[in-house]
Formats: structure tokens, C-alpha cells, sequence
């Protein structure tokens, strides 16, 4: 072969050696997909199908949990009104089938109102019921607190202090959602144990808790001055409040 003696012969040559070469290389590249479409293309497809088809379920069964959490909605909401109405079989058998539902808010709610129906008539049955919502681990924990401190409310006066004591621990702290009702309970069964210097800082920090109904704050206070907890600053600041949401209002006006 004749090498090229002018330069515009030699760019003419570099130009068809690099297309060329773009050509091989787009073969190649061909080839090579060819090759991975034999060996890996039929999985591919079935890895995508197999995609679509789980998507698609999921899309379905989050559709079917909707339908049944509103159907199991109207389902509760008919079971109060016929409670309401006197019509305790019907209502309670309702709340039956609700106590099996998938979604656990629901099983838990209708648990919780079977025992306040039980709770009318048959406190051994009522705490039965309650102290099965709050040992299943698969409800809300909001509900399973629900149930233990009615439960023991329920069965109180038959309960050993030291009973009551352990089970409300983990909801005896300030701040928890059933920390005033926990609390009077733990306070009362020291008393019964004597053990007053427990109980009075019990009942001041429920007085003193915000967010705790102001009846039971102004009980615990009561209890909390009879076992020498100073709440002098407690009516301070509470007079104090007082006062300011008077002045709120007036200024509102």
C-alpha cells in the first residue's frame, strides 16, 4: 500500500482511518448488546413484569385498606348510636366483629367499649376485657395505656398496693399522656403502704402538671398540702394565670 505524500493526502487518510474505526466500534457496541439481550433479556422482562405486577397489587391492597378502615368507621359509629339508643346486643355485637379487624386502632376502640359495657354489670368480666386490649402487642400503645389504667381503675380496691405500684411505673413520669390518672393511683397505693412521703410529691407534681384536668390537679393539690407539700406557689401561679387570661379577656373585649 502507498503511503501518502501530501498533507492533504495524509488529513483525507486520518479522516477514513477514523471513521473506520467509529464503525468498528459501533459494531462492537452492537455486538455486545446482542449478547447481553440473548443471554439476560428474557429476565429482564420478567424482572420488570414482575415489578409491574407487585406495583399493582400494592396499589390494590392499599385501595382495599382504605375501603375496609371506612367501612369498619361506619361500622363503630353504628355500634355508639345503638349503644346510645339502648340497644346494647346489637351494638356489642358490632363491636364483636370490629374487635377482628385488620386495622388494630379499630380492634383496640372496640375492645375498649366492650369493656365499658361489661364494666356496667360485671367488673370481673370488664377487666377481663380491658386487661386483654393491654397485653396485645400488635395495638397502638395510646390504647393499651387506655385500657391498663381503666383496668386498674376497675379493680382498685381489690389490687395489693404494691400491685398498682408496678403496673403504672412506666406512666407515673410528668409529661405522659395518662400521667395524672397513673399518678393519683400510685400516690393513693403508697398511702396504703404508708408510705406518705412518697405519695405527697406524687400528688404536687400532678398539681402542678399542665395539660392534667383541673379537677384532678386541684384534688392532688388538697392531698399535696394535707401530706406537707408546700403548694403555696402552686395557688400562686395559678391565681397568677388566672388573673392574666382575666386581663386577656377583658382586653379582647
Amino acid at each position: 500500500m502507498a503511503l501518502p505524500t501530501t498533507p492533504k493526502e495524509v488529513d483525507k487518510r486520518a479522516a477514513t482511518d477514523e471513521a473506520f474505526l467509529r464503525e468498528v466500534d459501533d459494531a462492537v457496541r452492537a455486538g455486545d448488546l446482542q449478547d447481553f439481550w440473548k443471554r439476560y433479556g428474557r429476565w429482564l422482562v420478567a424482572a420488570i413484569v414482575a415489578g409491574l405486577i407487585a406495583f399493582g397489587g400494592w396499589i390494590y391492597w392499599s385501595n382495599q385498606q382504605a375501603a375496609a378502615a371506612a367501612a369498619n368507621g361506619e361500622k363503630f359509629i353504628a355500634a355508639m348510636d345503638k349503644l346510645d339508643r339502648g340497644n346494647v346486643k346489637a351494638g356489642l355485637a358490632d363491636l364483636e366483629q370490629l374487635a377482628k379487624a385488620d386495622q388494630p386502632a379499630y380492634r383496640a376502640m372496640a375492645g375498649i367499649m366492650i369493656a365499658n359495657v361489661a364494666a356496667r354489670t360485671d367488673a370481673k368480666k370488664a377487666v377481663a376485657a380491658y386487661a386483654k386490649v393491654a397485653a396485645d402487642s400488635s395495638l397502638p400503645q395510646a390504647f393499651r395505656d387506655m385500657a391498663l389504667i381503666r383496668q386498674t381503675t376497675t379493680e382498685f380496691d381489690s389490687l395489693p398496693p404494691q400491685t398498682i405500684v408496678n403496673r403504672l411505673k412506666p406512666m407515673t413520669k410528668p409529661g405522659h399522656p395518662w400521667f395524672g390518672s397513673a399518678g393519683e393511683m400510685t400516690a393513693i397505693a403508697y398511702m396504703k403502704m404508708g408510705k406518705e412521703n412518697l405519695a405527697g410529691p406524687i400528688f404536687a407534681q400532678i398539681a402542678k402538671q399542665e395539660g392534667v384536668p383541673e379537677s384532678l390537679r386541684a384534688r392532688a393539690q388538697q392531698m399535696a398540702g394535707s401530706l406537707g407539700e408546700d403548694t403555696v406557689q402552686l395557688d400562686e401561679k395559678q391565681t397568677g394565670a388566672s388573673a392574666k387570661a382575666n386581663a386577656d379577656k377583658g382586653t379582647d373585649k
